[in-house]
């Protein structure tokens, strides 16, 4: 099913496995990531247009919260080890849960390589709150922080995105997905708490 996951611990020791077992040197072929996966500092300009979007819509109450999350991560050293293996689209839609729990992952359509950072953006998006920091001791191996200050990044970009397909799905705008928006807002508030 597609349900939030609600058992925190499993949760994020099911994903730290998952991920850990995924992020692995991807060959000198593997293919790279359609708007995914390299530094963050080429998204500024889609994140800018996504946060105005959303604020003008009335979606974000603090949009300076967001923005200082974003200009820590695009401020956060570029990626240099090997490119990995990554999923690139770990968002609650791409994601199955049984009794609380994940059980498994889907639309590996994306599959590339790139900054490990980009998947490691899924704590906060997928996990209830409180749960990130067991997910980051369960990941191997355990991320530096500039790692984790990219990961932010990605994960406000992955929020944004959802909250505003939430917002049209809540609108009957084409595209939209109405149960998108609630973890997305839980999503970004967890973010703004973790740069307070």
């Amino acid at each position: 099913k597609r349900q939030p996951a609600t058992r925190a611990a499993e949760a994020a020791d099911t994903l730290a496995a998952f991920l850990t077992a995924l992020h692995r040197p991807a060959p000198d072929a593997a293919p790279a990531g359609r708007d995914r996966g390299g530094p963050l500092a080429g998204y500024a300009e889609g994140f800018a247009q996504q946060l105005a979007s959303a604020t003008e819509l009335g979606l974000i109450p603090d949009p300076d919260a967001v923005r200082a999350v974003w200009e820590d991560a695009a401020a956060a050293p570029d990626w240099t080890g090997p490119a990995l293996w990554l999923h690139g689209d770990l968002h609650p839609a791409n994601v199955l849960t049984a009794d609380g729990t994940f059980c498994g992952v889907v639309d590996f359509g994306d599959l590339f390589a790139g900054d490990p950072a980009c998947d490691l953006a899924a704590p906060w998006i997928l996990l209830p709150d409180g749960a990130a920091a067991r997910f980051h001791r369960a990941y191997h191996p355990a991320p530096d922080a500039a790692t984790l200050r990219r990961a932010r990044g990605w994960a406000v970009l992955r929020a944004l995105a959802c909250i505003l397909i939430g917002d049209a799905g809540d609108h009957g705008r084409p595209g939209g997905k109405p149960t998108w928006g609630p973890p997305a807002h839980a999503a970004l508030r967890r973010l703004i708490a973790t740069a307070r």
